[in-house]
């Protein structure tokens, strides 16, 4: 989870051109558009500056890949361009540019050959260690991948060599958070946030056409990867055929989407995608996708990419610098505009020891991030160092990198070492790239080599140290993934949760009602539930799945159990989802996948499922006992997202736990037990077994890991996994490069945002009179504001579809309708847990329209503001937008007509969301927020802010009135010039339609 608060070292991420004047340029020609100057110039609009997206395009198509076909060995840059399709004539003209600014790099003169340990060489690089700068070596190793990217991209327009001197002065300049420009070498995405990406620039290519210029500038011009993984649902579970079956239904719910994203494949250049059923987005990344070294026509450089998932971030683990942004700045970088960010501190974390036995990898990265949020590390890269590396699988940093976005790091970044290079071996990247991986790393300073001694230190922003030996089991929840619970408290906590108010942890449940038993007949079968029994088991989501120590150990748990004689409770609905074929492979070579098929772990898909919220329904009779009886039943996930409401809206604890305590949990049918103490169950010669008696020892899993996990399993998997499978090869697309809208679907719609859209920008603009939509408290999540779950039958969107002839069965998800505005609107504020103070302690999604007092869904007192021409607000606690990185949670309010959110702390990635839907996110003062200024959410609000955007400066103060007299100031949190240009041009869409269109 994120908090960026106005006072904090604010970590801003956005697509974005850098403002350059064009003095000292060579002559080209000239665009009129609104550009922000450079820092200290003053803000000239109507100005000419040169045109930023060409550098951008230019930069980009230097160092990128052909679009890459299928079935193609995506490792030969070589085999990619023989096979690649053929470049569209706007491209070619960008790359005959190319050839004339090559010379404008000032560093040219560092452009070093790479020799062959054979001879010859594997291409040339920008040599850090050859600009002779004492000050690179004691940067940390994620800061030297900005710099190689600065140095590579300069040619005093877009990246200056005042930008280069920033990144090398990085222990002086980072302090003073000044702005520099980063251009990732790739785009990662998911089918959640990828349908509604590929909507938008197929809307733009609309766009440009009404304005008169060519639809086919709107091109991805870097590499661009979709995995389509978020769409498996848990219909079907506890059956052998349960793969096929759930895949069948996602395709006949999902059809339209992937027929669509199949257009994208082909309509678009550089982009892949990876079809349903080959794994979860971030293992298929890291086993497959990441290069680590980039070799581009001879030009080596670090592999860095920017994702529409939060959990990017897992890429980190393998020593690739990625991270999580919204959608709509991912298009943006998409379409060659660079990103503008701020220089980010570094914490250095230093492991030392090793994990004792019976710990796993889990229950070390629920530890990281319990310290990483009590240390705060907001907008912050945090690297790993030291002896305890060593002691890690690249698998177990690939854990500890993948929940960076719960810790609230930018990144958690491992730098390559041999465990690293061992990895690719395995993963069956070719000898060859390895070594020149290696090679290329070694000669410009950005490998650890262990066995150095004494090794360079590096200066960090502020450090942390942990012994290994210090990190005990446990799990986090019951609500948050960073509540860590240590295994020997956990009954002792849950038990305080049942007291407690409602809250992250309370559920408020009177003492007389706590014992209470719901007794049903479970398909002829005596059944109970009571608070705290497990419902949901589920051994799923990247965090924990690409791990095989887990994996394997969650099968040996199961394995135990089964020669002991205890059975997992047939209501508990158990799963197991694999991020790749690879996970399949080894439980069957390691014969543990029948002991876990026996407790219920059949393989159900390769997705997300449950930790995204796609558990399916609970058998109906689970349902009517825990909702007849007001039970707080509870999920046991591998996850890493736990928020109320979005494992399954039945179960209100949610609890976070390595792949073998989901086992054991399941075992125990309830978290109300004390494993060190109480039996789990009786076996077959009925006495009582214990957690220790099916819990193997570190030894037993690495036995199995060394024996299972083999090399030709993922060079089979990933040969296999562009050829697709029968029913994604069925789909049927046209050729066109325009999309044709059909009006009548319900998951593809021609969304409004550039309706009537003018070459000239709108401008900036305050807020007047505005009432409050709705008014919130602390850790508003993404969920809470865009949930991805399932359609409530009651709820607006349900009506909408229901109106166009959709069965209740075919609702499908909000996440897999995101390419359909209408539904997406009517599903913004809709999860059922939501907690908005107007409605006076009523949990649900549901609002007060002001003027009338009405209690309505949140949609209906949105749309009765608009018609009557209303602008809204919404008033928000700390860590608002935390979670997952959903540009439909800044998309929706803005449809909603939301003008602007006051907040004590944002997110970093929704803040950026939110400017890049032309929304004003603004910040209560240190100590102040809507309780504190006696705010009730009545009053009708205005926002003093100019109407002219050179009179507005990144983090200035602006005043608030209400209708009461009620007078505060807030931080505008424009956090820089860019964003400030984004907001002139009414978001970051429209700003680069017109940039493009302009030329």
């Amino acid at each position: 989870m994120y908090i960026t608060t106005a006072s904090s070292s604010a970590f801003s991420l956005l697509r974005a051109s850098r403002a350059r004047f064009a003095s000292s340029l060579p002559s080209v020609s000239l665009s009129r558009a609104f550009v922000p100057p450079a820092p200290g110039a003053s803000p000239l609009i109507g100005q000419q500056y040169r045109s930023l997206s060409f550098s951008a395009a230019a930069r980009s198509l230097r160092f990128s890949v052909p679009r890459w076909s299928h079935g193609v060995d995506w490792r030969s840059p070589l085999s990619l361009r023989a096979q690649s399709r053929a470049v569209s004539p706007v491209i070619e003209r960008f790359q005959r540019k190319i050839a004339t600014m090559a010379s404008e790099n000032p560093f040219e003169g560092i452009l070093t050959a790479l020799p062959k340990p054979g001879g010859g060489e594997f291409g040339k690089f920008y040599s850090l260690p050859a600009l002779n700068d004492p000050r690179i070596d004691k940067l940390p190793y994620s800061i030297r991948i900005l710099l190689e990217s600065a140095i590579r991209n300069c040619d005093n327009f877009q990246v200056t060599k005042d930008d280069v001197e920033k990144i090398i002065d990085w222990e002086k300049s980072s302090p003073k958070l000044v702005e520099i420009p980063f251009k990732p070498a790739r785009v990662l995405l998911q089918d959640f946030t990828g349908v509604p990406a590929v909507v938008d620039l197929a809307c733009m290519r609309d766009a440009m056409n009404k304005l008169g210029s060519d639809s086919n500038k709107i091109n991805p011009l870097v590499p661009v990867d979709l995995v389509i993984d978020h769409s498996v649902q848990v219909d079907v579970a506890r059956s052998e055929n349960a793969v096929q079956a759930n895949m069948e239904l996602e395709f006949h719910r999902n059809k339209e989407r992937f027929a669509f994203l199949k257009w994208g494949s082909t309509a678009f250049h550089n982009m892949l995608v990876v079809p349903p059923g080959s794994g979860i987005v971030h293992q298929v990344n890291l086993e497959y996708l990441g290069r680590v070294v980039f070799n581009t026509e001879g030009m080596l450089y670090p592999d860095s990419v920017v994702g529409t998932d939060s959990h990017t971030t897992m890429i980190d683990g393998l020593g690739v610098a990625g991270w999580g942004v919204g959608g709509i700045e991912a298009e943006a970088t998409m379409l060659g505009q660079p990103m503008s960010m701020v220089l980010p501190g570094v914490v250095g974390f230093k492991l030392s020891g090793k994990l004792r036995d019976g710990v796993t990898a889990t229950d070390l990265v629920l530890t990281v991030t319990q310290m990483l949020r009590k240390h705060g590390v907001v907008g912050k890269f945090v690297e790993f160092y030291g002896d305890g590396m060593g002691e890690l699988s690249l698998a177990d940093r690939a854990t500890i990198a993948n929940m960076s976005p719960e810790y609230g790091a930018t990144m958690g970044f491992f730098p390559v070492d041999h465990v690293t290079l061992q990895y690719l071996k395995l993963t069956g990247r070719s000898d060859d790239t390895v070594v020149m991986i290696e090679a290329y790393l070694r000669a410009n300073k950005m490998f650890v080599d262990y066995s150095e001694q004494p090794q360079q230190e590096r200066i960090y922003s502020s450090y942390l140290e942990l012994n290994l030996a210090d990190v005990e089991p446990c799990i986090s929840g019951p609500k948050r993934p960073h509540d860590r619970v240590p295994l020997k408290d956990m009954k002792v906590d849950w038990h305080s949760c049942l007291d407690n108010k409602v809250g992250f942890k309370g559920f408020a449940i009177p003492k007389e009602e706590q014992d209470k038993v719901a007794k049903f007949s479970f398909h002829g079968q005596p059944a109970a539930l009571k608070h705290g029994s497990v419902v949901i088991a589920a051994i799923t989501s990247c965090t924990n799945t690409s791990n095989p120590s887990v994996m394997l150990g969650a099968g040996l748990v199961a394995k135990k159990a089964c020669e002991l004689g205890l059975q997992v409770k047939p209501w508990v609905k158990t799963s197991l989802a694999p991020g790749s074929g690879v996970v399949t492979k080894y439980l069957l070579q390691s014969g543990l996948q029948k002991y876990l098929n026996e407790q219920g772990f059949n393989i159900v898909g390769y997705g997300c499922t449950t930790c995204i919220g796609n558990s399916g329904e609970l058998d109906e009779t689970v349902a009517s006992a825990i909702s007849e009886n007001d039970i707080v039943a509870a999920a046991v996930l591998s996850g890493n997202r736990n928020f109320e409401g979005r494992v399954h809206p039945l179960t209100r604890a949610n609890y976070l736990a390595s792949p073998p305590l989901v086992v054991a949990y399941a075992l125990a049918g309830t978290v109300d037990i004390d494993f060190a103490k109480e039996p789990i169950g009786k076996g077959k010669d009925g006495k009582d077994v214990y957690f220790k008696d099916i819990w193997p020892s570190n030894e037993e899993v690495a036995q199995v890991v060394q024996s299972s996990v083999l090399p030709d399993m993922f060079k089979s998997t990933y040969e296999a996994i562009t050829k697709g499978n029968p029913m994604w090869n069925q789909l049927s697309v046209p050729e066109s490069s325009l999309y044709s809208w059909d009006p009548t679907s319900t998951y593809i719609h021609e969304p409004p945002y550039f309706k009537n859209m003018t070459m000239d920008p709108p401008g900036a603009h305050g807020v007047n009179d505005a009432y409050c939509l709705l008014n919130f408290g602390d850790s508003i999540t993404t969920d809470h504001i865009s949930p991805a779950g399932s359609i409530h039958k009651d709820s607006p969107a349900a009506r909408y579809l229901l109106e166009r002839g959709v069965d209740r069965k075919d609702f499908n998800s909000y996440g897999s309708r995101r390419g359909n505005d209408e539904v997406m609107a009517r599903g913004t504020f809709a999860n059922i847990r939501i907690v908005n103070k107007l409605l006076n302690g009523e949990v649900g999604p549901k609002t007060v329209h002001i003027p009338t007092g009405e209690k309505l869904y949140v949609f209906d007192a949105a749309m009765k503001y608009k018609t009557a021409g209303h602008d809204t607000i919404v008033l928000a606690g700390a860590e608002y937008g935390s979670g997952s990185s959903r540009d439909w949670a800044a998309k929706g309010p803005m449809l909603l007509g939301v003008k602007a959110v006051i907040a004590k702390s944002f997110e970093r990635i929704h803040r950026s969301n939110l400017v890049g839907m032309g929304i004003i996110p603004l910040c209560f003062k240190a100590g102040e927020d809507a309780d504190t200024l006696g705010l009730t959410g009545h009053e009708r609000y205005t926002i003093d802010l100019p109407n002219n955007i050179k009179d507005i400066r990144p983090g200035q103060d602006v005043t608030v009135t209400t209708d009461t007299g009620k007078s505060f100031t807030c931080t505008v949190r424009f956090d820089t010039e860019v964003e400030l240009a984004y907001f002139n041009h009414g978001g970051i869409l429209p700003y680069v339609i017109r940039n493009l269109a302009s030329k």
